[in-house]
């Protein structure tokens, strides 16, 4: 093993920060602990720009508010552990830490919302615990309709993700576990669809309210894989079936990520 560690260290710095990047994140932060050599390779801005996603100083560059970083690991770590506030709060960016894929969550401001405009229906809030300047909470209505949509080439290829309705039950909450939503995902020919009561643990075509570590709520609309088209995912949660009232619903947005 020491020999086999003389003939590595041996190697240019660049060389071995080339291998490095082939690897992983976790890998890299690894290998940095074996010796001063493998830490400046395993650190250098060579190894983590393979990390991060090609478009990323695109992406960085539509930041709502500017980003700091000393670093393409630091620039990594940031982007891994806050979401950055993008397309004029519209969007959140972020990398899955542990798949190295990219995440985005879209704002209720970028999903379609059947009468959101209707300050009857639905009302927007400024919440602390929110990522975004505003949610939005379910007035009253008996027709609820939640869209949402991305271009598949924003995400990473060769990945399977998850869609999901973030979300939280107001104190008021009523009516939303009278009859099961419909959650469909479509992406070209591809479809998925299944049912969820708005509730927290009642689960369902073995999909159910989750708590997330943020405090918010979570329900999966449905999962697909990306292959890097050109084609739009789409994505609903719609409760049109039943005439009955239905409040309280307070929504963030919809999260895309990858599938563990």
């Amino acid at each position: 093993m020491e020999m086999a560690m003389r003939g590595i260290d041996s190697l240019p710095e660049e060389c071995v920060a080339h291998i490095l990047s082939l690897t992983s994140p976790r890998d890299a932060c690894r290998s940095s602990t074996l010796s001063s050599f493998f830490r400046e390779a395993a650190d250098s801005d060579q190894t983590w720009q393979k990390f991060l996603p090609s478009d990323y100083a695109e992406i960085v560059s539509r930041s709502v508010h500017a980003i700091e970083f000393s670093s393409m690991k630091d620039l990594f770590l940031k982007l891994s552990f806050t979401p950055l506030l993008i397309d004029g709060g519209r969007k959140t960016f972020s990398i899955d830490k542990h798949a190295n894929k990219k995440c985005y969550m879209l704002s209720t401001k970028e999903l379609s919302i059947t009468w959101a405009t209707n300050n009857l229906n639905w009302c927007r809030k400024t919440l602390l615990q929110s990522r975004f300047p505003e949610s939005v909470e379910l007035i009253m209505v008996s027709w609820l309709e939640i869209h949402g949509k991305i271009e598949a080439r924003m995400l990473s290829s060769n990945t399977i993700y998850g869609a999901y309705l973030i979300f939280r039950l107001a104190d008021r909450a009523f009516g939303l576990e009278t009859l099961p939503s419909d959650v469909i995902v479509e992406v070209g020919d591809y479809k998925t669809q299944g049912s969820v009561y708005l509730k927290l643990g009642k689960e369902l075509d073995q999909r159910e309210v989750c708590e997330r570590d943020d405090k918010w709520l979570e329900v999966e609309l449905g999962e697909f894989y990306n292959v890097g088209c050109k084609n739009e995912v789409k994505m609903w949660l719609r409760e049109i079936k039943g005439e009955h009232l239905k409040g309280g619903l307070v929504v963030e947005g919809i999260e895309i990520r990858p599938k563990r």
